[in-house]
C-alpha cells in the first residue's frame, strides 16, 4: 500500500497561498503571490527530483488542479517537472469539476473526497503525492489518512494570507524525521504522524 505525501511551501507563519505567482490564487485580496519563487535553488531542485522520482500518481484539489492545467501543459517538453507532471496520473477530489478533466492523465475522484483517498491508498503501491491543496489536506487529516508531511519552510513572515492549518484544524502529533537547509535558508522539514509526548512528571 502506498503513503499520502502532502509537499508543500509554507511561511513561518504557516501561510501556503499562492506560493508560485501573484496571479496564482488572490482570493481575500491577497497581494503577496510568487513569496516562494525567489527561494527556489539547487538543493530544493535536487530535493524535488528525488521526490518525482520515488512518487506515482499526484492527488490535487480543484484549486490546485485548475492552476496546474493551466500552466504545466504549455511548458517545454524538456522541463523535467512539466514532463512528470503531464505524464502521470492525477487524481482530482472536487464536488464542482465534471469529467472529462482537460488535462491528460487526469481522473476525478467521485463521492466523498476521504473515503476514495482511503480506497486510493489500498489500490497503490507508490505514494500518492499531494502538491498545494490545503483544503484536501485538512479535508483528509481527521481521517488519519496522511502519512507524510514533506513542508518547505521559508524564512519569511507575511502576515496574511490563507494557512496550512487552520484556527478549527485537526489535532495532530508529529515526528520529525529528516531536514534539509537549502542555500536560500529555507528549511524542507519532513514529518510523519507520532505518539503525544510523554506527560511531565508531577
Amino acid at each position: 500500500m502506498g503513503k499520502v505525501v502532502v509537499n508543500t511551501n509554507v511561511t513561518l507563519d504557516g501561510v501556503m497561498q499562492a506560493p508560485a505567482g501573484p496571479d496564482e490564487d488572490p482570493r481575500g485580496g491577497f497581494e503577496h503571490g510568487g513569496w516562494a519563487t525567489p527561494y527556489f535553488d539547487r538543493v530544493m531542485a535536487e530535493q524535488a527530483g528525488q521526490g518525482i522520482a520515488q512518487g506515482g500518481a499526484f492527488l490535487f484539489g480543484r484549486r490546485t488542479y485548475e492552476h496546474f492545467a493551466s500552466v504545466w501543459p504549455n511548458q517545454p517538453d524538456d522541463d523535467m517537472f512539466a514532463k512528470v507532471l503531464n505524464g502521470r496520473t492525477k487524481y482530482v477530489a472536487s464536488r464542482t469539476l465534471a469529467e472529462p478533466l482537460e488535462w491528460e492523465h487526469s481522473t476525478l475522484l467521485k463521492g466523498d473526497a476521504a473515503a476514495a483517498v482511503a480506497e486510493l491508498k489500498r489500490r497503490q503501491d507508490k505514494d500518492l503525492v499531494i502538491l498545494g491543496s490545503g483544503e484536501l489536506i485538512r479535508s483528509l487529516m481527521p481521517h488519519g489518512l496522511i502519512d507524510e508531511f514533506r513542508l518547505l519552510i521559508h524564512p519569511l513572515v507575511l502576515g496574511s494570507g490563507r494557512r496550512l492549518f487552520t484556527d478549527d484544524g485537526t489535532l495532530a502529533t508529529l515526528r520529525l524525521v529528516d531536514t534539509t537547509s537549502t542555500t536560500t535558508g529555507v528549511v524542507i522539514a519532513t514529518y510523519v504522524p507520532g505518539e503525544p509526548p510523554a506527560p511531565r512528571p508531577a
